[in-house]
């Protein structure tokens, strides 16, 4: 039978807060397992995130890119422990966005997350100004090659 308190989205497995666990799997009784400890400990700091405005020009991807990396690095991380601290990230404009998002979906797992970032912030604009910045990236004959590499 399927749990109608759960979103659909968000396996059981992955959920360890709902996890069984026997006494002998924590440490200091303090509800975290040895490898929940470890994968902790490698988890950067969320002050030292890359912060998301929703106004820079790679703003988003460099947070996606942070995110997608850290599931690389330590691949025993839980999602939760990520979209936890999302809130950290989020700034100005996107910090409000954020915060309506959550209000409305409530707890969602990080692809959800991603795409729906990736879905707000690379619209035609954004597409247009890195289509733009490309164009306009090139060596021109009239230029000595040190000038164009030390702009």
């Amino acid at each position: 039978m399927e749990n109608p308190y759960q979103p659909d989205d968000i396996k059981p497995d992955a959920m360890l807060l709902n996890k069984a666990r026997s006494p002998s799997q924590y440490q200091d009784g303090d509800g975290m397992s040895y490898s929940e400890k470890e994968a902790l400990k490698q988890l950067p700091e969320a002050s030292n995130w890359p912060k998301f405005s929703g106004s820079g020009e790679y703003d988003h991807m460099e947070l996606i890119d942070y995110i997608d990396g850290l599931f690389i690095d330590v691949p025993s991380i839980p999602d939760y422990w990520i979209t936890a601290r999302l809130n950290t990230a989020f700034k100005g404009h996107a910090s409000i966005w954020y915060t309506e998002m959550k209000e409305i979906h409530g707890r969602r797992n990080w692809p959800w997350w991603k795409s729906q970032i990736i879905q707000k912030y690379s619209n035609g604009t954004w597409i247009w100004q890195k289509t733009m910045s490309f164009e306009n990236d090139k060596y021109s004959v009239d230029k000595y090659p040190y000038e164009w590499c030390l702009r």
